[in-house]
This record gives structure tokens, sequence and C-alpha cells, in this order.
């Protein structure tokens, strides 16, 4: 089990040079939740987020078509920091800046009432620091981590989703633009088949689940141990279904895994390469400010992974000129592993989150992140300022780890199809993440915030760097 060390477990400790102690890191972290809860108090009579338009213009309630789209740009910078050597999937040491640009398309249609189908075209553009190499917890979830793709558009989400009613109750539903219904049946069955995210249905979270708006870290917003099946852009073909009932849910979906680590292309024989995954959530009986929900997460990969293991053992052996897991290949293969998700409401607009992930570390990460083990904490506050209804604070930390297996190889200078300093003095990945998000007019959304990383891709050799963010959201 890859186990998630303290650096001043090693000579020196907390005394290395740009680094935090872990007790002093807890309390900074503490600080700052702390700031959160403690903030000018929110409107009278407001528990939660004010009620603010969030499109620019309204859509109907009761339409059985969608129209909708968004543009996100995020811009990052670093200054120089720490790096006495670096490798070609290293997050380079020097100033650089970065200009991400995400625009979406949504449509839908129902074509009964319990019926709809989504069609979302997408156009990922720019890129991120270091062109998204060289962290585990990449700065900013937008980045397509191949460049060379560019920013034509492409289909992003073509799906079909069927309700079925088990009982004659029903509820209000939020309606946006991955779901169409505005009301359904409080016990009910869910399909859903076609191009998804797996993440629109497994493992989100209110507090810590979207990039244009809230958090952008990629092991934040996600679960960095959750490597679900999907394509370099994160899409992929699959077959969920779920059961809800008031206060639980379950579901259980499969998917393609891409043809090669991070590749563009999906396998389609499912019985040589798939993933599957099956969530069971519990939700109190709260009131909707005080609420609790608790999600617990298993995912089971199979495809042909690499082995760590195989390319340590064949470059120690003289076989191989450099460790390479791409050599050690084989079919059948299977990564699996498990997840927490919570979320607690605290009352007057404060919500709590925390995620914990780990997944087996012998064969290659493949599909999201460079990530075996995972802890995230973190909170937001809605309504902060009187006078900006609909603005946002957040703070979260987070804690990264590899498995023994994935830390030798990186430190024989064996490269991740996001990792490769060339050698490795191990440290776990340490991420502290800040935003304020105000909202200007409608659906026009800025943010300021913030990333300290200490430990950049496992390596205390590094670092620590700032990365400070811009962000302008339009939800149309």
């Amino acid at each position: 089990m890859p186990a998630l060390q303290c650096c001043c477990a090693c000579p020196g400790g907390a005394a290395h040079r740009g680094q935090l102690g872990p007790m002093r890191l807890r309390r900074v972290a503490a600080a700052g939740l702390l700031a959160i809860v403690s903030l000018a108090p929110a409107p009278a009579g407001a528990d939660a987020a004010d009620e603010v338009e969030s499109t620019v213009w309204p859509h109907p309630e009761r339409s059985r078509f969608w129209l909708s789209g968004q543009v996100n740009a995020i811009f990052q910078w670093h200054p120089g920091f720490r790096s006495p050597y670096a490798g070609p999937n290293s997050l380079r040491a020097d100033p650089e800046r970065a200009l991400s640009r995400l625009v979406t398309v949504y449509t839908g249609a129902r074509p009964t009432r319990r019926t709809e189908v989504l069609l979302d075209v997408e156009s990922a553009g720019g890129g991120g620091i270091s062109d998204a190499l060289g962290l585990a917890g990449i700065t900013n979830l937008d980045v397509v981590r191949n460049p060379t793709l560019g920013a034509k558009p492409y289909l992003a989400r073509a799906s079909g989703r069927i309700v079925v009613p088990l009982g004659v109750d029903e509820e209000d539903a939020p309606r946006g633009p991955l779901s169409m219904f505005s009301r359904l049946p409080v016990r009910r069955l869910e399909l859903r088949v076609g191009k998804i995210s797996l993440i629109d249905v497994f493992d989100p979270n209110a507090v810590g689940s979207d990039s244009h708006l809230q958090f952008t870290n990629w092991t934040v917003d996600n679960n960095g141990a959750f490597d679900y099946a999907a394509d370099t852009r994160g899409y992929t073909g699959s077959f969920t279904v779920e059961y809800e009932d008031r206060r639980w849910g379950a579901r259980y979906g499969v998917a393609l895994m891409p043809t090669v680590a991070n590749g563009i292309r999906l396998d389609t024989n499912i019985g040589r390469a798939h993933g599957e995954n099956l969530e069971v959530e519990v939700r109190s009986p709260s009131t909707s400010s005080r609420a609790s929900v608790a999600r617990f997460l298993a995912f089971r990969n199979v495809a042909g992974m690499g082995s760590y293991r195989e390319a340590i053992d064949a470059f120690r052996a003289g076989r191989d000129a450099v460790p390479d897991v791409v050599a050690h290949r084989r079919r059948g293969r299977v990564k699996y592993g498990f997840g927490l998700n919570l979320e607690q409401g605290l009352g007057r607009g404060i919500e709590a989150f925390a995620r914990a992930g780990w997944n087996e570390g012998h064969n290659e990460s493949f599909a999201y992140t460079e990530v075996n083990a995972t802890l995230a904490v973190g909170a937001a506050r809605s309504s902060v300022l009187r006078r900006h209804r609909g603005d946002r604070i957040g703070l979260a930390f987070v804690l990264n780890g590899i498995s023994n297996d994935h830390r030798e190889y990186l430190a024989l200078g064996g490269q991740g199809f996001l990792l490769g300093d060339g050698r490795l003095r191990y440290g776990p990945e340490r991420i502290l993440e800040a935003y304020y998000t105000v909202r200007a007019w409608r659906g026009i959304a800025a943010s300021l915030g913030a990333t300290r990383i200490w430990n950049p891709g496992y390596n205390r050799d590094r670092g620590p760097v700032m990365v400070p963010m811009l962000r302008v959201h339009v939800e149309m």
C-alpha cells in the first residue's frame, strides 16, 4: 500500500530550504479554514448562497429542448523555483505563464417525459504550465494533456438517458445542461448509455468538483487515486445504471479504456479492456444547509498496462538502457482502487468536504493522473460579502503519494505519462489551493486564486512553487 510519508522523516526534515514542516503546514491550512468560517456574517436569513441568475439569459423550466454554452478561461503563471536537475517530464523551473480556454455548446432534447438525449460539442485551446507535465496534482483541470491535439472542436458528450419511476412521489431536480429534468421520481432507476465523462456520474462533490467557479487542481476537483476510464480529453463510451431513493443511491458503470496510457483512442473490445465502477451514496435527513453526504467508491480497470516492477528488474538486469514501463505492457492487467467522498453543510453558507483514495501501485497509472494514494480536505463559503451576492471563497489542502514500485521507477530515471525528473528524492506532493469567485453580472464570473505546491512531482529536490490564477467564466 503506498505510504504518504512526510518529508520531515528524511535527514534535515522541515529544515529543508523552502519546506514547511507538517505541523506548521497543518496550522496554515487550519488558519485558512478558520478564516473562511469567521468571515463577515452571511446576510440575515441566508443559510446558503443567495439566489442569483446563474446564466446570461434564462432557460425555460418546461421546454423539451435545451441549448446553452459556456466559456472558461484560466490564466496561470509561476516564478522561477529551485531545481538542481530536471527531466523531459519535469515542471519547468524557469518562469512561465499559460492561458487555457474551454468552450462548450450544450444541446439536448426530451423525446418523452422520461427520456433525454444530450449532445455537446467542445473546444479546448491554449494550454497549461509546462504543458500539464511535472505534477500529479496539475493546477488546471481544463487543460488537455496532449497539446498537439489543438483547439479543433470535438464531440464531448453524446448520450441517452431513461428514467424508470419506482414510486409515485416526485421531487424537484436542478435542471441544467447535463440533466434536463426539473422533477424526478424520488425512487427511480436511471439508465444512461453513450459518450460521457464518468465524473458526471461518479464521485461528484458540491464543494470540490467545478473548475469553472471553484478549485482548479486535478486532485481537488477529483479523487486523484480514481484512475477513471477516459481518453486524453476526459471522455469515454459507457453504460451506467443508477438506483435512487430518498436517503441513498447506488450506481454501476462499465466504460471503455484508452488503448495506451493517456491515449486519445479508446479500445472498443470491451472483453479485452474496460473499466468497472461502483458507488454507494448515503444522504442525511438534515435540512439543506446542514446536509451531509457520504459516497463510497470502488473501481477496477482492465487494460494493456505496464508493470513498474518488471521495468525496474529489466533495467537492473541490463536488458533495458533505462526503465521503460511501456516496454513491459501486457494485456489483461488489472488496476483497482477505492475512494471515500464526504460533504458536510455547516450552515451560514459554509460547506466542508473531504476525499480519500487508494489504488494498487504495481501497474502503471493509465488514464487520469499519477497518484496511488490521496487525501484532500477543504471548505468553501458562499455569500461572503453583502454587496456581492453569489460570491464564493474556498480553501483546500491535498496530500498525494505513490507506491514503492512507482517511486523507485521514477528514481531510476523512468518516465510516466506525466512525471519524470530523471531522478527522484521522494516526498509526498503537498498542495494548498485558495480561490475567491465573484459574479460580475448574471452568468459572468471572475476568480482570483493561488496554488502552493511542495515537492512537485514527488521530488523534494525541486520547489516549492507558487502558481497564481486568474479566471473568467461565462455561462450562457
